[in-house]
């Protein structure tokens, strides 16, 4: 197989890298705040349930997480979804894994807002509603960014973890490519990639951040 084989291969397994990682970040980040709410709600059942779901997936390797999510809906309701299923799987299993993450530090950066502001809003009068989105929410991006560029640069690692279900990403494309070609030249080309994607997440999310800094 030729350089240009190769690359072109391994672009269109990044492709489907790129899906997984736009997705799970989509859906997982406004989770994540929902699921926050739920951890400092003061209904102890809530916060129980949602306490126990934040450490059984902080707690489980997110590899244990994706088959459980594909063949759970087979073996508790003996539902057979099919192959087209797996990609969903995929996507429901990274989800649930990240929000858990991103719910835990939107609480650490809503926990670490003085109260004083808190007060300072309902002497002017608004609501708990626009206290919280329009006073509290904005200072608390700008606080836990760092965390969540973390994160988003572990996700991009992660999605090779989608080999699980057969999903055919960049990572498991090089690896195809390396056993037919008893070479290891595929696997530092997706090593490439991979930097490549994480630093062009790690500029964006620098660039939010400095967007963020208004007081500076």
């Amino acid at each position: 197989m030729n350089i240009a084989v190769m690359f072109f291969e391994l672009g269109k397994g990044f492709i489907t890298t790129v899906e997984i990682f736009v997705l799970t970040l989509i859906f997982s980040l406004p989770l994540g705040l929902i699921i926050s709410f739920g951890r400092m709600s003061k209904n102890s059942i809530l916060r129980t349930i949602t306490k126990f779901y934040i450490s059984v997936m902080r707690g489980t390797p997110l590899m244990l997480q994706l088959i459980v999510v594909y063949f759970g809906p087979f073996y508790v309701f003996g539902l057979q979804l099919g192959r087209s299923y797996r990609f969903i799987a995929v996507i429901l299993a990274f989800v649930l894994n990240y929000a858990a993450y991103f719910a835990e530090i939107y609480r650490s950066g809503i926990e670490s807002m003085p109260k004083g502001q808190y007060e300072a809003a309902k002497v002017l009068g608004y609501t708990k509603g626009q206290t919280f989105f329009k006073i509290i929410l904005p200072q608390v991006i700008k606080r836990v960014m760092p965390s969540i560029t973390n994160e988003t640069i572990t996700l991009v690692k992660d999605t090779s973890l989608a080999f699980v279900l057969s999903i055919v990403e960049m990572f498991t494309t090089a690896k195809q490519i390396a056993a037919s070609e008893t070479t290891i030249i595929p696997l530092m080309v997706a090593g490439l990639y991979y930097y490549i994607f994480n630093l062009a997440v790690a500029l964006g999310m620098e660039q939010i951040e400095r967007k963020l800094n208004y007081y500076r």
